[in-house]
């Protein structure tokens, strides 16, 4: 079966379509402000997908959804009811998306529709700490069976400040004694984008870095019964800037896009890797269906 790869192209502003071929680059959608994260909901046949907004300076990101050919375009999250949302997750079976705040500091959800928005977990000020990239929420990662979420803090660019962190789905007042924080790894480079196997034994992210060939992808091996993880492995290196990350589990293969308008396809286990696209654009986010 030959799958549809979906990318955000900061560029263009658009969510680009393409076959797992490489064939049949289609843009869906355009005029979107700094696009960011992109899930799909295959059994409805919807596309949901973040804008950071025109500025960054004020809190004017949204939350979109379209179908899979790109009608039936819908703001679910008007502008300004989120700062600048980054990568976005789907939880179906609540009919929950799960998404993180950059500058707004936040890991936040909503109902499907946009509707009953809440406040996961905040990590600084939006004013009081203006500017400080180690509160800014960043990427984003769902185990549904154990109710937990995973987010990534990135730090100043290559700076190795950033973080991944864990905590509770359930628990989502703050001031909560019960609601703690793990923080899983500390200073890695600049940690984006976050990918849970379906098992939830394997975490992958992608680490921006600076320049160009600077970036990675990477993973870290968790103990499903425990939660125990392991030593974060280097899993491809000499991506440029990579973003977005999808995993297809039932074949094992890995799809990164990167702002240096790359899509990366790869084997984890193995090692095999080729690209599909090379600079064809300035690419975030990437989802698989």
């Amino acid at each position: 079966m030959t799958r549809q790869i979906y990318i955000l192209d900061q560029h263009l502003g658009a969510v680009l379509s393409i076959r797992e071929d490489g064939s049949g680059l289609t843009v869906l959608v355009d005029r979107c402000p700094h696009p960011d994260g992109i899930v799909v909901d295959g059994s409805a046949g919807h596309l949901y997908w973040t804008n950071m907004g025109p500025t960054f300076d004020e809190p004017c990101g949204s939350i979109e959804r379209a179908r899979l050919d790109g009608s039936e375009r819908t703001m679910i999250l008007a502008e300004g009811l989120t700062h600048t949302p980054k990568q976005l997750r789907l939880d179906a079976a609540e009919r929950k998306i799960y998404w993180c705040d950059r500058e707004g500091m936040r890991v936040m959800r909503a109902n499907m529709d946009g509707t009953e928005i809440e406040t996961l977990v905040i990590t600084g000020d939006p004013e009081a700490n203006r500017g400080d990239a180690t509160r800014w929420c960043v990427g984003i990662a769902l185990d549904l069976v154990r109710r937990q979420v995973y987010w990534t803090q990135k730090g100043p660019p290559g700076g190795g400040l950033g973080r991944i962190s864990r905590t509770s789905m359930d628990r989502p007042n703050e001031s909560d004694a019960e609601h703690q924080i793990e923080i899983l790894i500390e200073n890695l480079p600049e940690p984006v984008d976050l990918e849970l196997s379906e098992k939830g034994d394997s975490l992958c992210w992608t680490d921006r870095s600076q320049g160009s060939g600077g970036g990675s992808l990477n993973r870290v091996r968790v103990d499903p019964a425990s939660g125990a993880i392991g030593m974060p492995q280097l899993v491809v290196a000499e991506m440029d800037e990579p973003i977005g990350l999808a995993l297809n589990a039932d074949e094992d293969r890995m799809f990164v896009a990167d702002l240096g308008g790359s899509v990366h396809v790869g084997d984890i286990e193995r090692g095999q890797w080729n690209r599909l696209l090379s600079n064809a654009g300035r690419f975030t986010g990437i989802c698989v269906l």
